[in-house]
């Protein structure tokens, strides 16, 4: 269903959403799995630094699992179907030593694109800040100047009989956003 948008938007863009309810059945090929990652690859960037890292793992996998464990509870319980899970880093320090104050805005860009190419293949995507970063680290053993920034679950959509009920409700309830009233403080009317 797409969303309720004011003006009529790309279609990708509104039919785009973030369910929990994911086939386990479903697996994503290696050239799927690269085309996702060549999507974020060619994502907008401050001054070409690039800094996201992705750490990729199927279902069944060690990456997978290691990923799934680092997860809080609650999505734990609704992502361990995902056909696919990636946390993604960001790269905080330039080459020079500096602080590089966009790598979570370039890191967002990448997962945008990852996500909607996911979305353009029939898969859907959800991202999720419920993660402990500490446990990530150390089971990903993720390098020092990386610092997660957010879990990615990809897979086809599955019916919401799955879900507890609380859940399965979240899952139905329509999708709404703030009016663009709300969220443009200045320009709207131009």
């Amino acid at each position: 269903m797409s969303a309720d948008t004011s003006v009529p938007i790309y279609p990708l863009l509104a039919e785009r959403k973030s369910p929990r309810s994911l086939d386990e059945s479903v697996t994503l090929s290696p050239d799927e799995i690269r085309a996702l990652l060549e999507a974020a690859r060619w994502a907008p960037s401050a001054n070409n630094l690039q800094p996201w890292r992705f750490f990729v793992g199927q279902r069944g996998d060690s990456v997978f699992t290691n990923i799934l464990e680092s997860l809080r509870p609650f999505n734990q319980g609704w992502a361990k179907r995902a056909s696919l899970l990636a946390l993604v880093a960001g790269v905080t320090k330039n080459e020079d030593g500096s602080e590089n104050n966009s790598y979570m805005y370039d890191c967002g860009l990448a997962v945008s694109q990852f996500t909607l190419e996911a979305h353009s293949r029939g898969y859907v995507a959800h991202q999720m800040a419920g993660f402990e970063k500490d446990v990530a680290i150390g089971k990903l053993s993720i390098a020092p100047g990386l610092i997660p920034v957010v879990v990615i679950a990809i897979g086809k959509q599955s019916g919401v009989e799955q879900l507890d009920e609380a859940t399965a409700q979240r899952e139905l309830a329509p999708r709404v956003r703030k009016p663009l009233e709300e969220i443009v403080v200045i320009g709207l009317e131009h």
